[in-house]
């Protein structure tokens, strides 16, 4: 084996440890996030989360491209994303629900533990994700639920109710889309994606005591606009299911 062979399977191995250190810097920034919660900073663990998704959104992306489970295959990339992802998808929502009193008040500690308890069901689900890469049921993405009962100022008797059919809907085989795996529509999923958290960013920053429909009402209703065409293609595609994509 050549010096140059040798090295350059060294930037592989590099390349591939690089993209398990990048999926681990979502726990970092999910502890970010509840230090900005005990700290009573809705704003800023939000953008903690929003991080988070950020990397769990691409690395899978870089991890197929540089060959991680090809490179390091003692260290289980999956799992490894499956931890991360409970933790900054449940666990640290389910903490600003009780802490942030989005639920009535007596409601707090039981709906953190319903998120967490059904969100265990989603993450053991060997079927959780369906041949066209859409999640069955609800995938636990308790971290955007947060976000709309940020958003919205929902009152928190309807936040409760939603949280009830999102744990119900978390056994029920609706399709949920993946903005960047499922291919049907992609050109469009993927701007729409860019869109929704384009303007989620900034309404994430108006001020609590300011309805982001006042505050910003062209991005408020780009945001509602690219929720809806998410919703749509959930809706439809759980009632025309189209395996083959």
């Amino acid at each position: 084996m050549s010096d140059r062979t040798s090295e350059h399977q060294k930037t592989e191995v590099a390349a591939a440890w690089a993209v398990h250190a990048f999926t681990a810097s979502g726990a970092v920034l999910g502890f970010l996030a509840l230090v900005a919660i005990l700290e009573g900073d809705k704003i800023a663990a939000f953008m903690w989360l929003g991080l988070a998704l950020f990397v769990d959104g691409i690395d899978g992306t870089l991890a197929r491209r540089v060959r991680v489970s090809e490179l390091t295959p003692k260290v289980d990339g999956a799992t490894l994303d499956n931890v991360i992802d409970y933790f900054t998808y449940v666990v640290v929502p389910a903490m600003m629900i009780y802490w942030f009193g989005l639920v009535p008040p007596g409601w707090e500690v039981y709906s953190a533990a319903c998120v967490m308890a059904v969100s265990c069901y989603t993450f053991a689900n060997l079927d959780m994700k369906t041949a066209d890469y859409y999640f069955s049921g609800f995938p636990a993405l308790w971290n955007l639920v947060v976000l709309y009962f940020h958003v919205l100022q929902s009152d928190p008797w309807i936040n409760l109710a939603v949280i009830g059919i999102c744990a119900v809907m978390t056994f029920i085989p609706v399709k949920f889309v993946h903005p960047l795996r499922v291919r049907k529509l992609r050109k469009i999923t993927i701007p729409m994606t860019v869109l929704w958290a384009a303007t989620s960013l900034r309404l994430v920053l108006i001020h609590p005591s300011t309805k982001a429909v006042e505050a910003s009402p062209l991005i408020f209703w780009l945001w509602v606009g690219s929720s809806v065409y998410f919703a749509v293609i959930c809706v439809w595609r759980s009632i025309h299911p189209e395996p083959d994509d």
